[in-house]
């Protein structure tokens, strides 16, 4: 139990209607979720306004509430709140109510379109094999020093990220790891937080179906770097055109990293195989375990991080080394007939391209290249055809199949996908909506030593149709071929 007023601080109010004299029990902005003596937040949100549920809370025992209007009709004994965006005061309020976790260890955020999770995830590693007690939010899952909490969101809502902070506080932990989601930023969920640092990755196209444009999509990255305070370092990587545009209104300490322009850390790619990338990082050379280009700027992003972070060069390189990525980005399993499958969370067309990419930098001759490919339903549509073209333009032979298509219909989303295929390709695709079916021809396919790749769904571990999820797992589909095959 806290006291409200304490909850309260550092919120602004536009009018109050009772006292904050009280102990509160929980913060909840889901009706659903209400409980005796708790304090009901009631947040406009993409699909309902939590404004429409406020009478509910109250009949469920909430004790006070914050909003942005008044509800018609009150009844019962409650004190109102009101302020100018609630979803803001979501993030104070939870903040406030955990003891402002964020600010007892040290916290890093990493954004961008491509990278988030294996840089969150290699930072996690590195820390925790550094000897520091750490945590990880991150899209895979989430850790308390070695304790995995199951992941449902890219970044948790305000309630669930403070208390997981405040847990890992409790465990003493000093660094926490996690991604933020541009939708995160928009909805205000790091609202309250205090980060000591931010990592840029990439900007490429995704999530229109939310942002409507491009610019709006960077702007809400940018915002990341905008929210940051002076004493935080705000890391960038110059080789992306918007990589600077992230700095332009940052009051944090300003650094880069890159392989091509002028930056503060800079990596040289020496060799690029399929049993890793050898580079030159910042005047050492280094083997490590991960593979492709894009893996190279992630590498760099989390050693230039661990720098700004004030850790012993040569113990940081020696670690990284010797660490693998987060599960579902190229994750790669070889048959016993010498066929190499891929699976990867490649699900926009930038991430396809580097994935495709990557396995013809490292390919050692003419094995041919055949990808499964799927678009989740519900979700950016431009991006379909780009995708499909991408490819096509990469790969001997392409499978279209199902991805995720939630409340859309799959065989619309594979059509959608063929517009973008240029006739001269036609040939080399084929269209299987039952993904399973789409693996298994795929591998059929294949010659030894030809390369499967599998994308879109990397770490997931289900597949959702009409609104159900059933168990579907990439790796463990592909798998059971490979073991059929022995």
């Amino acid at each position: 139990m806290k006291y409200l007023s304490d909850i309260l601080d550092g919120l602004a109010f536009t009018e109050l209607q009772g006292s904050a004299d009280m102990e509160i029990s929980a913060i909840v902005f889901d009706s659903r979720k209400v409980e005796p003596n708790c304090l009901f937040v009631a947040v406009k949100g993409t699909q309902v306004d939590g404004h429409d549920y406020i009478e509910q809370a109250i009949s469920m025992g909430a004790v006070a509430v914050i909003c942005e209007e008044l509800p018609a009709h009150v009844t019962g004994e409650v004190d109102f709140f009101m302020v100018a965006d609630s979803s803001i005061a979501l993030g104070i309020v939870a903040a406030n109510f955990y003891d402002n976790p964020s600010s007892k260890l040290k916290l890093v955020g990493v954004t961008g379109t491509n990278g988030k999770t294996t840089i969150a995830t290699l930072l996690y590693k590195l820390f925790y094999d550094l000897g520091y007690k750490c945590g990880l939010l991150s899209t895979v899952e989430n850790q308390i020093n070695g304790q995995v909490v199951t992941a449902t969101h890219t970044t948790p809502d305000p309630v669930v990220l403070n208390m997981l902070l405040a847990e890992m506080v409790e465990k003493g932990c000093d660094y926490c790891f996690m991604e933020v989601s541009s939708h995160a930023v928009v909805q205000h969920r790091i609202e309250g937080l205090k980060f000591t640092g931010a990592i840029f990755s990439n900007l490429t196209h995704d999530h229109l179906d939310y942002h409507k444009t491009f610019d709006s999509y960077r702007d809400a990255k940018k915002a990341f770097f905008d929210y940051l305070p002076k004493n935080a370092f705000a890391l960038t990587n110059a080789d992306d055109k918007n990589g600077m545009v992230m700095l332009q209104n940052t009051i944090a300490h300003k650094k880069s990293y890159g392989m091509k322009n002028m930056a503060d850390y800079r990596a040289k790619i020496i060799e690029n195989q399929f049993s890793g990338l050898f580079l030159n990082i910042d005047g050492e050379e280094v083997w490590f375990k991960l593979v492709g280009t894009f893996n190279a700027y992630n590498l760099l992003a989390v050693y230039s991080a661990a720098m700004l972070l004030e850790q012993d060069k040569a113990k940081v390189l020696v670690s990284l080394s010797k660490l693998t990525g987060a599960r579902g980005r190229f994750d790669y399993v070889i048959a016993a007939n010498g066929t190499i499958g891929i699976v990867d969370y490649a699900h926009s067309p930038d991430a396809v391209q580097n994935i495709l990419s990557t396995v013809h930098d490292v390919r050692k001759g003419k094995e041919k290249v055949i990808t499964v490919l799927g678009c989740g339903g519900d979700r950016d549509k431009t991006k379909r055809p780009i995708m499909a073209r991408v490819a096509c333009e990469w790969s001997d032979k392409v499978i279209f199949t199902s991805d995720n298509p939630r409340s859309e219909d799959p065989a619309q989303i594979i059509k959608d996908m063929e517009e973008g295929v240029d006739p001269a390709f036609k040939r080399h695709t084929m269209s299987i909506v039952d993904r399973r079916e789409a693996i298994k021809v795929a591998v059929n396919l294949a010659q030894p030593g030809d390369i499967v790749v599998i994308a879109g769904k990397g770490h997931e571990k289900y597949q959702e149709i009409k609104g159900v999820r059933t168990h579907f797992d990439d790796k463990e589909e592909l798998m059971a071929i490979f073991d059929q095959m022995k």
